[in-house]
């Protein structure tokens, strides 16, 4: 992994980006960001060029500023975070002082998200990118963030710490779980950084106990402010806060050994079941030193949305609005109380197919024009 990050042909060029003879490796080396990014490669000779010894910081897993014009992007921040997660570097104590003295308030955020993408599709230790966010005093733009830090946890479930400490374990478990499909993997990541984003506001004590009821339904509008910050990719967030809503559903299915219609009412709200099983593995597993020996819930839900043909999406209602349209009715408004009544039956497993919902729709449409008339 240290070899795919370290070695750049560079070429010698001005300020502006243009072509420069007169420019040396040592010139284009300080226009870089860190040292592992500072190195060159001769194509003639094969010799390695390293005028500010990236090689020996790779080495020593070291993440250091290039020169003094580090703070011409404050974006670099960002980028050591993504560094320090993908390559398990320890960052200099300079380039932490110098980090914390830019700000990143300007940056465009398809700029700001695409760091963030590769620290949650390409970290292998995201929970020290985070702790590099922290180091830098770049949390402070993500206030959000910023309160999971000691934010308490009852330390029989919690043993690990505060929140921010338990979701940057939690973003490592899943670091280790990808399915390197990147849509999928955003989605989950994104989720599983912002579940517990509802725990500052629901946290208190009962009973000489930490408790956050509610923390799961809480979660959801912080994660919207959250990742408004991050990106305007509506449709995601969208796919995104589902899964904070109902991160704790797989445990507590699995705890009251609920029937086909509690699992369909949830495929419904979450979209995949898949997706959200992930992000409570990644939610139980991410409390050390308390063991990780697989997850019996998940699995047991897995099973069972697959069963009931639900584990990616959720059920094809068997009554649509052209149903209606051919038995006579117009458009409008009273679709919709019409084949949510359908659906509601399809969900609960009063209705098992196409036929027996076809047949429900003529007695709702029966009952809907007697009392209109």
């Amino acid at each position: 992994r240290l070899a795919r990050l370290a070695i750049d042909v560079s070429v010698p060029v001005d300020d502006a980006g243009r072509w420069d003879p007169d420019a040396t490796p040592e010139s284009a080396a300080l226009r870089r960001d860190f040292t592992c990014n500072a190195m060159a490669l001769d194509p003639l000779t094969g010799e390695l060029i390293d005028p500010l010894a990236g090689r020996s910081d790779l080495e020593a897993r070291r993440l250091r500023h290039a020169s003094e014009r580090f703070s011409e992007d404050p974006l670099r921040v960002l980028r050591g975070m993504q560094l320090v997660a993908r390559f398990e570097l320890e960052p200099a104590s300079s380039t932490v002082d110098l980090c914390r003295r830019l700000r990143g308030a300007a940056l465009p955020k398809e700029r700001i998200f695409g760091e963030w993408r590769q620290l949650l599709l390409r970290g292998i230790a995201i929970g020290r990118g985070l702790r590099f966010l922290q180091a830098t005093g770049w949390l402070h733009d993500l206030p959000e963030l910023e309160a999971l830090v000691d934010c308490p946890q009852d330390p029989r479930w919690h043993p690990e710490g505060c929140v921010w400490t338990h979701t940057g374990h939690c973003l490592d478990v899943f670091a280790g779980e990808r399915i390197d499909d990147e849509r999928e993997d955003l989605i989950v990541g994104l989720a599983v950084l912002c579940h517990d984003l509802g725990k500052p506001a629901t946290t208190e004590t009962r009973d000489g106990r930490w408790i956050s009821h509610g923390h799961d339904r809480a979660g959801v509008a912080p994660s919207e402010t959250l990742l408004a910050r991050l990106t305007d990719e509506t449709a995601l967030v969208a796919e995104v806060l589902p899964l904070v809503r109902d991160h704790l559903a797989p445990v507590q299915l699995h705890r009251a050994q609920s029937g086909p219609a509690a699992i369909r009412r949830l495929a419904r709200r979450v979209g995949r079941i898949d997706r959200l099983v992930r992000v409570a593995r990644a939610d139980q597993h991410g409390r050390p030193p308390l063991a990780a020996d697989g997850f019996p819930a998940g699995d047991w839900l897995l099973e069972r949305a697959r069963s009931l043909g639900v584990e990616q999406a959720p059920p094809i209602p068997f009554v649509r609005g052209r149903d209606l349209v051919e038995r006579g009715e117009e458009p409008g408004p009273s679709f919709g109380p019409v084949l949510e009544r359908c659906y509601e039956a399809q969900i609960e497993g009063r209705v098992s197919s196409r036929e027996e919902a076809l047949k429900l729709l003529e007695t709702v449409l029966a009952r809907s024009r007697r009392r209109t008339r």
